[in-house]
């Protein structure tokens, strides 16, 4: 004789939102923060492989979930980080406390988006922009990339949102 099917009760699912590893699940992300991503697999494509915008651009656009993300945004993060390369790596190097060459490709393309987001993408809050690079780093860089990215993001700041940084401070006082 066959035994009764039995309904047991399990535990509620707890939707925190994240996987495993703490970083964001895809069902979550908004069109921009998919644009960051994708830009930065393109600036990493540039840095290591030297690969022009126009091919990266091309290439990216074809790969799975590009339609989820915010495609002006991916435009100009990659054609604009490109094109400010010398600009960019200028704001940069001086808040390093290595050379250039010995950042990884990834944290050097996440600065890159940091501090072209920081110049050209004034609705963006800085805090935003500081935070979302962190949230690359956890989930591309290294080991402790992000509290490398935070710290120059931190300096950068108020060089580059001088009046929004000291709004931001005179009210947290």
């Amino acid at each position: 004789m066959a035994e009764p099917f039995i309904k047991t009760k399990r535990p509620p699912q707890t939707r925190t939102g994240l996987t495993d590893t703490g970083v964001k699940k895809a069902a979550d992300k908004s069109a921009r923060t998919r644009a960051r991503e994708f830009a930065l697999q393109g600036l990493y494509q540039h840095l290591v492989g030297q690969n022009p915008a126009d091919s990266i651009d091309a290439f990216t656009r074809d790969l799975v979930g590009f339609h989820k993300a915010d495609s002006a945004h991916f435009d100009a993060l990659l054609h604009g980080c490109i094109e400010s390369e010398p600009m960019l790596d200028a704001a940069i190097i001086p808040l390093l406390d290595r050379k250039m060459a010995e950042i990884s490709p990834v944290e050097h393309a996440i600065l890159w988006i940091g501090a072209y987001e920081f110049t050209h993408c004034l609705d963006v809050p800085y805090r935003v922009v500081i935070n979302e690079c962190i949230e690359l780093a956890k989930a591309f860089g290294g080991t402790d990339g992000h509290k490398y990215v935070n710290g120059v993001l931190h300096k950068m700041a108020p060089s580059l949102r001088a009046a929004e940084v000291a709004a931001d401070q005179s009210r947290l006082a």
